[in-house]
């Protein structure tokens, strides 16, 4: 089967606009691949949400966590943006948010990065930092418009990245003086994620493709290959991957996160 672009763009929209659930795309096109779903994404973000008045404001890295691929079955990560309505700054380190926005919701800690120039595509994590006016704690809300979260790469690439919000909390501004020790704390430091008071999971930052830093270089590669998009730029809002699983939450809950010697501040984030 031939994939209809703007066809599955538009079954995509309307459960998300809908906040309601569909059957996989591979299910009815098993030829369906991440390169179409790159061209589905393209034609949802900039021939539909753009065209509604959606503002860009920076990207979600999905799936850098090699330690979760053979959880969910997809093995390689893939982006998508991030949108002013999508991204919450709560910088005193508490938010609420109403969890009938989203459809079977998980919660993904993450270390959240704004870009003050252009990411180098052969950079090390100091390169990296280099371009990086801070870095702060953030919880992405991650959905499946597909039941039971079952889904290939292509799947979960062409619906929205599975983005559902992403809330940053207080920023940490990366300078020469704390630049070194920022990069070498990326990929060691422990992040412990909490419920209440219960720890529901840890991880650490090298989960995340060996450096939340390096997760930036990747996307900066990836995106040469696809001139249809365009390349990450100064002024964006980076969110690069669950150090943790995904985990579900439900309404009335209070989910928290410890950085360690990252030495950012804490976030929590409360479900209305």
């Amino acid at each position: 089967m031939t994939s209809d672009i703007a066809a599955i763009a538009s079954r995509l929209i309307a459960a998300y606009d809908g906040v309601t659930q569909i059957a996989p795309i591979t299910a009815d096109d098993p030829s369906f691949d991440v390169k179409t779903a790159y061209q589905v994404l393209r034609e949802i973000e900039a021939r539909r949400r753009i065209t509604q008045g959606w503002q860009p404001v920076g990207r979600k890295i999905g799936f850098t966590n090699r330690t979760i691929w053979p959880r969910y079955g997809v093995f390689q990560p893939m982006w998508a943006h991030v949108w002013q309505h999508t991204v919450h700054f709560a910088p005193a380190g508490r938010a609420t948010i109403p969890i009938a926005d989203f459809v079977e919701p998980r919660i993904e800690p993450e270390v959240v990065f704004k870009l003050k120039a252009p990411v180098p595509v052969d950079g090390d994590a100091l390169a990296v930092l280099a371009c990086v006016e801070w870095i702060a704690p953030g919880f992405e809300i991650v959905q499946s418009h597909f039941p039971g979260w079952k889904f290939t790469a292509a799947d979960c690439t062409a619906a929205f990245g599975l983005h559902g919000a992403l809330v940053v909390g207080k920023p940490l501004r990366v300078t020469r003086a704390n630049l070194g020790a920022i990069a070498a704390a990326l990929p060691a430091f422990t992040l412990t994620l909490k419920c209440g008071e219960r720890v529901i999971d840890t991880g650490v930052g090298a989960n995340v493709l060996d450096s939340p830093a390096l997760a930036l270089v990747h996307l900066a590669r990836l995106l040469v290959t696809q001139p249809q998009f365009p390349p990450l730029a100064a002024g964006e809002v980076v969110t690069t991957g669950t150090v943790t699983d995904a985990w579900p939450v439900a309404a009335g809950e209070t989910w928290s996160s410890d950085y360690g010697a990252l030495g950012l501040a804490g976030l929590a984030l409360s479900f209305g």
